[in-house]
């Protein structure tokens, strides 16, 4: 086995690695990049749903559910 550290340039060269990780040709290593990604997503979507109730959030996942029956 060998170790190697790649800089991916293009998401789907990403892509390609998550499939051989899939086929068990190789195994992707966690690192500080896939975290940096993990906070960027974060910082992203920081304050995008307003908070509610759990009464609130119960209702609206009922009238959902109603819906799909």
């Amino acid at each position: 086995m060998r170790t190697v550290t790649l800089d991916i340039l293009k998401d789907e060269a990403y892509n390609l690695l998550k499939d051989l990780e899939m086929l068990k040709v190789i195994r992707i290593q966690n690192d500080t990049g896939e975290k940096q990604v993990a906070q960027n997503l974060s910082a992203k979507y920081s304050g995008a749903m307003s908070k509610q109730s759990p009464e609130e959030i119960d209702r609206q996942l009922n009238d959902l559910r109603d819906e799909w029956n």
